[in-house]
């Protein structure tokens, strides 16, 4: 097999470049077979983590192909003392059926366990050939701070965070220092895990008027809008050939200036706060398809402020 080409972002600054548009796999259901379909596309960004259950169709996928894919994977939050993050990185590698990890990410940052203890363990591990580049998920800019003056060896490299059209919670100044450090923004949820919720939060038809325009879907639309921002690559999530396909061709290409100001201003958008972060990280994964079907009773207004 041999890719397509497709446009690439600098990973921090490693010196190399990944692919703008990659392939998460939160709640992915697919199997291995549409993860190679993508990597067909060009989306040789696959990323995983040790919590998913993903892990072994990730290293399914890439069999054979190892060298022409990026792997990105993630260590528990749970997991980040020294012994437990070697043998959680160990694991890893056993699933996913590879001998080093490309880009292995801290999932949440902990408030029990030192990061100057997580870093040394990682850098440790880069070291080593296991892993060649460190990033972390879910940090906020304080904590992204902490992390970078704890790496003393190997630089932080990007930091996977939600971002989409209704939750712009990283424009608050994350997004801004990471732009400014040189430090990647990996986008997940870029549509807002469904769709539906990003036209919740579009009441003056925004998205169907620049499909309309441009000739691309609305999901296209939703993502493009993410990799037109400095430093930022998106993973989206797909269960289906068709939206596979769909996301893939979300990249490539440009909005002009008119729809990406249009998008930025007109459409309905929030910001978290920590307590709601909070409230979020802590709800158990196993919970979140029954809260996903509560959502879709409520009123749109509501959904909107949910979303």
């Amino acid at each position: 097999m041999e890719p397509a080409s497709v446009p690439t972002k600098p990973l921090g600054r490693s010196g190399i470049e990944i692919p703008e548009i990659g392939i998460g796999t939160w709640d992915y259901r697919g199997g291995p077979e549409l993860l190679r379909r993508g990597l067909e596309l060009g989306a040789v960004l696959l990323d995983t983590a040790e919590s998913y259950g993903t892990e072994e169709a990730v290293g399914q996928a890439v069999a054979g192909i190892r060298d022409r894919v990026f792997i990105a994977t993630k260590v528990s939050s749970f997991n980040l003392r020294p012994d437990d993050l070697r043998r959680s990185a160990e694991a890893s590698l056993q699933r996913l059926g590879i001998d080093h990890i490309d880009l292995y990410q801290i999932h949440h940052p902990s408030p029990d366990i030192p990061i100057e203890d997580t870093l040394g363990a990682m850098e440790q591990l880069v070291d080593e050939g296991k892993i060649r580049f460190i990033g972390v998920s879910n940090f906020e800019l304080e904590e992204l701070e902490a992390a970078c003056r704890a790496a003393r060896k190997h630089p932080i490299v990007s930091n996977q965070v939600r971002y989409n059209l209704a939750d712009r919670t990283i424009e608050g100044g994350l997004l801004r220092h990471c732009q400014e450090q040189g430090i990647t923004v990996i986008a997940y949820s870029p549509l807002a895990r469904e769709i539906s919720r990003l036209f919740d939060c579009d009441p003056k038809g925004v998205l169907a008027r620049i499909a309309g325009e441009t000739g691309r879907s609305p999901a296209q639309i939703a993502i493009n809008w993410c990799v037109c921002k400095q430093g930022v690559v998106a993973i989206p999530k797909a269960n289906s050939w068709a939206h596979l396909a769909e996301n893939c061709a979300a990249g490539g290409w440009r909005l002009n200036e008119q729809h990406q100001r249009l998008l930025d201003q007109e459409f309905v958008h929030r910001r978290r706060g920590r307590l709601d972060r909070l409230i979020r990280t802590l709800v158990p994964a196993g919970l979140a398809p029954f809260a996903k079907r509560c959502l879709k009773l409520l009123p749109q207004g509501l959904r909107r402020r949910l979303s």
